[in-house]
């Protein structure tokens, strides 16, 4: 810096004394074009300096994080109540908008009966299984009684002591106790599965009902909808008798949250050649004209939508650029010291500076340069 200012007033010096002090030469257009351009080429060391030392950024964001506020219901709801107020901060966990909870409390009604009556049932099965093991061994001891009488007869009708319909009467019960034996341990294999039809030590019926009870209470709990985070909504067109959920897409207002909110100041590429994180900047809010704020950098983007090509079946179509097509720019995300950052309101803009060498004379004069902005800011918006 204070060796392009020393060339440039020894260039002026130089001149002042050979055309005018001693008039050595005759200053003729020629030679004042040679100034002039001699000149020129001497600002140009500013020029660079500037741009690469304290970049500039003649359009800065104040960016927040939003969060779209969505029904999660599964059904069409009345909203009944809306329980804040726009551009009123609340606080993580506040109610904000409270929805018909009628239809969801007829349906965990109806799923706590239903829970109730599958624990019933669970209970019903563990004594048929019990039920169906004694019925098994009651056909097994009046099988044993009909073999026995079935032996018996037959003895008796060989020695022609009974007659002989008594001994087939009963080895058609023995056939016939032996076939209900099967049928019975059947159902008792059919009720022991039922019973242990289970997952994770739960009958299956009761874990569904279960789950769906859970379900139907977790969307009771969504009728009230609560803030995110802690935040405000600005634009509040929801108003009671509105209907949301599944058939209405989309959301019913945006939250703006407070933490981490940062300024988006963008540059042109080759300005961030000396760009680092933590490095000093200065910005120029246009909501607070005569006034500078302090801050840091927190990232570069080294990036943006040019360089992003989207999956197709069309190959890519590389034309010239117009030469009139603006440069692309990257983002820098700055972060301002103010310890009140509610000063800062979502889409406030303004400009910013970074000091890559805060020592430098280059940010002397940017420094200026971003105080005359601001102050300027009283007369006449000069942003844009």
């Amino acid at each position: 810096m204070l060796a392009a200012f020393v060339m440039l007033f020894g260039f002026a010096a130089i001149v002042w004394l050979v055309f005018f002090h001693f008039k050595w030469l005759k200053f003729t257009i020629p030679w004042a074009v040679v100034t002039i351009f001699f000149g020129l080429h001497l600002l140009i060391i500013f020029l660079i300096g500037l741009r690469f030392v304290t970049p500039y950024a003649t359009e800065a964001v104040m960016v927040q994080p939003t969060i779209q506020l969505v029904p999660r219901l599964p059904e069409p709801t009345l909203l009944t109540d809306v329980l804040v107020k726009p551009n009123v901060r609340v606080r993580k966990g506040d109610p904000l908008f409270q929805f018909d909870r009628r239809p969801y409390e007829y349906q965990v009604q109806q799923l706590e009966a239903q829970l109730a009556n599958a624990k019933q049932d669970v209970l019903v099965m563990e004594a048929d299984v019990e039920s169906s093991a004694q019925k098994v061994k009651r056909l097994q001891s009046e099988l044993i009684y009909a073999q026995y009488q079935q032996q018996l007869s037959a003895e008796l009708a060989a020695k022609g002591a009974g007659p002989e319909e008594d001994a087939q009467k009963w080895q058609a019960q023995v056939a016939a106790d032996e076939a209900g034996i099967k049928e019975a341990q059947a159902e008792a294999l059919r009720a022991r599965l039922r019973y242990s039809n289970t997952i994770d030590g739960v009958n299956t019926t009761v874990a569904t009902v279960q789950a769906e009870l859970d379900q139907a209470r977790y969307y009771l709990e969504n009728t009230l909808m609560v803030a995110p985070e802690d935040g405000y909504i600005i634009n509040l067109q929801a108003r009671p008798g509105m209907v949301a959920g599944i058939v209405r897409m989309g959301a019913i207002a945006t939250f703006i949250c407070d933490d981490e909110r940062y300024l988006r100041a963008s540059f042109f590429q080759e300005n961030l050649k000396y760009v680092k994180e933590g490095q000093t900047v200065e910005a120029a809010i246009d909501l607070y004209p005569g006034q500078i704020f302090t801050g840091k950098v927190l990232a570069i983007w080294q990036g943006s939508a040019a360089g992003q090509m989207l999956p197709s079946g069309n190959l890519p179509d590389f034309n010239a650029v117009p030469a009139d097509t603006p440069q692309g720019q990257f983002a820098v995300a700055i972060h301002l010291d103010d310890p009140d950052q509610t000063r800062f309101p979502i889409g406030t803009q303004g400009r910013a500076a970074i000091y890559t060498n805060p020592k430098s004379g280059f940010a002397v004069m940017r420094k200026i340069g971003i105080r005359a902005y601001t102050w300027s800011n009283w007369v006449y918006p000069f942003s844009g």
